[in-house]
């Protein structure tokens, strides 16, 4: 980490993550001309805590956020080298996520606030991930961004802070969820993306035939259900299942996720250009999928391909963390986007609120 700010006139920001099972806080800086620091980042996950429940528990997350959030936010700020009294904000996770860790981490920061007289933010979890490039590429909007994590599956075009088109969304499963029950049926541990991802690297792509949902639709959307279905009937007609198994259907799995994604990903960019009414440079990608090393490969070809130049955060701040907050409650503080003490937590909170829905979408339309 670089060392914290004295008097150099950037704004600091403390950030605090509680969506689902990771406990997070972070600090970052923020330079006049919006360029960004990362001071420190301090994640704890849960899944010890609910690996014998095969998933997240709400109630057990929010607990676990609880006994160990003051503990967290104490390391960021050391580990960052300021008082709180330097804080210039406390951002915080309000939405959208599990509703009881998303209490304990915006009444933590409301908290703050209120004691030091600084003020606080609500930020979009889904926004956080959108702006993460600012503060890792020093990437401006406009863009066009895939965002791929455990509940949302979506092309979003960031024209700017608070300003989003959705070009595409998932009808169905979120490419994590695919990734997690997929891992799940094959009996690898959570979390499930990245078990899988290491199963495929001996497998065999080809040897199990797999649906690409959607590819060559008209339409931009992505469906993941139905290759979820097929893989899980593959298992069957294969068991029992030897290792060798395992690794070729999560090849196979994670080759047909990745044709399916590049095809709907070059629809998307095309009808954007088509309806965006700006010139399109870059395309990024965001969330805990962008971590897959396969699906980064193969988006950057597909980015190059289309003229565009493609971006996605460090490995490390692709799923989800405290980082992205700050960085997102800074980029909302410098335009005066403050919050006040009343701002609710919001469990289901779409980042272009006019989009209109689509069939079968459910919510996350």
């Amino acid at each position: 980490m670089t060392p914290a700010a004295s008097d150099s006139g950037e704004t600091l920001v403390l950030g605090i993550e509680t969506s689902c099972d990771e406990t997070a806080a972070a600090v970052v800086a923020r330079s006049a001309g919006g360029s960004g620091r990362l001071l420190s980042s301090i994640v704890r996950t849960q899944w010890e805590d609910h690996r014998a429940f095969g998933g997240v528990v709400p109630e057990i997350a929010a607990r676990a956020h609880a006994e160990c959030l003051d503990e967290i936010i104490a390391m960021a700020l050391q580990e960052a080298g300021v008082s709180l009294k330097r804080i210039d904000g406390f951002a915080a996770a309000a939405g959208p996520g599990l509703i009881g860790g998303l209490i304990v981490g915006v009444i933590s920061a409301k908290a703050i606030a209120l004691a030091t007289a600084k003020p606080f933010l609500a930020v979009n979890h889904l926004e956080a991930h959108a702006l993460t490039v600012g503060l890792t590429d020093g990437l401006p909007p406009p863009y066009l961004m895939l965002l791929v994590s455990g509940g949302h599956t979506q092309v979003q075009l960031v024209r700017g802070v608070g300003d989003y088109a959705r070009i595409s969304t998932t009808i169905d499963d979120a490419l994590g969820e695919a990734f997690d029950k997929t891992a799940k049926l094959l009996g690898l541990p959570q979390p499930g993306g990245p078990a899988v991802e290491m199963a495929a690297l001996a497998g065999n792509p080809a040897r199990f035939e797999l649906p690409r949902p959607m590819k060559g639709r008209a339409e931009p959307h992505f469906s993941f259900s139905g290759l979820k279905t097929a893989v899980r009937q593959r298992a069957r007609e294969a068991a029992p299942l030897s290792e060798a198994d395992i690794a070729d259907l999560c090849a196979g799995f994670q080759q047909a996720v990745l044709e399916t994604v590049l095809d709907r990903c070059s629809k998307a960019i095309s009808i954007a250009r088509a309806e965006a009414g700006v010139e399109l440079r870059h395309f990024v990608a965001a969330g805990g999928v962008a971590a897959n090393a396969a699906l980064r490969s193969g988006l950057t070809g597909l980015a190059a391909n289309e003229g565009l130049a493609f971006h996605a955060p460090p490995l490390a701040l692709c799923g989800d963390n405290a980082a992205m907050i700050a960085w997102a409650g800074s980029e909302r503080l410098a335009r005066g986007l403050v919050d006040p003490l009343d701002t609710p937590v919001r469990p289901r909170w779409p980042l272009d609120t006019e989009a209109v829905k689509v069939r079968g979408a459910g919510v996350k339309a």
